[in-house]
């Protein structure tokens, strides 16, 4: 009988697990709230519930082996009491107690002994009057909210006090937690993944580029000293032996212009820094996933390719639209690969699909040029 797998969230995370699933003879089970969610697509069966509905998970937990999750939009509460009734849940929800509440995680990190910008949690009818005693933190400053966060949004970069207002206004009753702008060289991130034996492997460092604090781009390359990288594996172990946790996580990192890094946050599932991996790599995140949650030995995260480059396609319209001419002119391209996620509404910012492109012979000094030309290719297809 095959292992089945639920998955609370049917976005793109999820429907970029179907080939690593049906390759491992898995099949996947999803709890999601709308009939034309990507995942629901490529399900072996579809439970139509919120993500954070917890009857529905127990139902779910009938017809599955292990349940893992898609995204952070959960009631951890809601599904203690089912972990009890000892429903195998991937993470386990004991690890993400610690990383789901922003301003928890910091501290968690914190704890560690690992980097962190420095923090504060805010109240903000009282931060506001009493800002100048946070001598601290000087502006330009991070206001986060401290819960379900995504691609931006909760997230201010503010320039001065005055700003703080408007922020208010728009956050209102919602618990935020305030940082120290980071002037960073570069932002990076680290794929790493650990076994249900303990095992730990961790993916290439990778370079990714926001633009109004959405990933446009990662650049893969092997161009980073070796204290760097050992940072950021370092990092990586320290954080997933301390959770015991089982599953693949996503790092995201501020390297500094002095050469450290400093966590910016954790994703405690699949994340879009590691798209790149579907293509570029002997084992896609997708795949290591799987492979933790299902108790199978881990794969291999060895590149494929001496240099590679993944764009987003974020809606820039709203529109319904299958961008079908644009997806022929990228797929054109040599070495390129374009992943759809079959959204049937565009939206801008949403993300619809994206594009890795792998490149081989290059040298050090050039690959890292050679892929943001390629990607401003894409883009130039991509944006009218």
């Amino acid at each position: 009988m095959k292992q089945r797998v639920g998955v609370i969230g049917g976005g793109q995370l999820a429907w970029m697990m179907a080939d690593a699933a049906n390759a491992l003879g898995i099949e996947l089970v999803v709890q999601t709230p709308n009939p034309d969610d990507p995942a629901v697509a490529i399900a072996t069966d579809t439970i139509l519930a919120a993500v954070d509905d917890a009857m529905a998970t127990a139902e779910l937990a009938k017809h599955c082996n292990v349940i893992t999750f898609e995204n952070e939009f959960v009631n951890l509460e809601a599904l203690f009491p089912l972990e009890q009734q000892g429903i195998c849940f991937y993470p386990q929800l004991s690890s993400l107690a610690h990383l789901l509440d922003k301003y928890h995680q910091r501290r968690f990190l914190q704890g560690l002994g690992l980097p962190v910008p420095e923090f504060a949690d805010v109240d903000l009818p009282v931060f506001l009057p009493d800002f100048a005693q946070l001598g601290y933190l000087e502006f330009p400053i991070v206001l986060k909210s401290r819960r379900l966060g995504y691609d931006g949004q909760g997230t201010f970069i503010l320039k001065a006090p005055a700003e703080l207002e408007g922020v208010m206004e728009q956050m209102a009753n919602q618990p935020l937690m305030i940082e120290r702008f980071v002037p960073f060289e570069r932002e990076l991130a680290i794929m790493a993944a650990r076994s249900i034996s303990g095992e730990i492997i961790t993916y290439p460092l990778v370079e990714t580029q926001q633009e109004q604090q959405v990933c446009r781009r990662v650049v893969v390359t092997q161009e980073f000293d070796s204290s760097i990288t050992q940072q950021a594996e370092a990092i990586a172990r320290t954080l997933l032996e301390s959770l015991q946790v089982v599953g693949i996580f996503g790092i995201e990192l501020f390297l500094t212009t002095d050469g450290q890094l400093l966590i910016n946050e954790i994703a405690p599932r699949t994340h879009n820094s590691g798209h790149y991996t579907l293509d570029a790599c002997v084992t896609s995140q997708f795949e290591q996933h799987l492979r933790a949650v299902c108790g199978l030995p881990l794969g291999k995260p060895q590149l494929l390719a001496d240099t590679a480059v993944m764009v987003n396609l974020l809606g820039f319209e709203h529109s319904d639209s299958d961008y079908l001419s644009q997806r022929q002119q990228m797929a054109d391209i040599p070495n390129a690969h374009v992943h759809w996620y079959g959204k049937t509404v565009s939206r801008p910012g949403r993300k619809l699909g994206h594009v890795t492109v792998l490149l081989n012979q290059t040298s050090p000094a050039s690959a890292r040029s050679q892929a943001l030309d390629l990607a401003s290719t894409i883009e130039s297809i991509w944006y009218p």
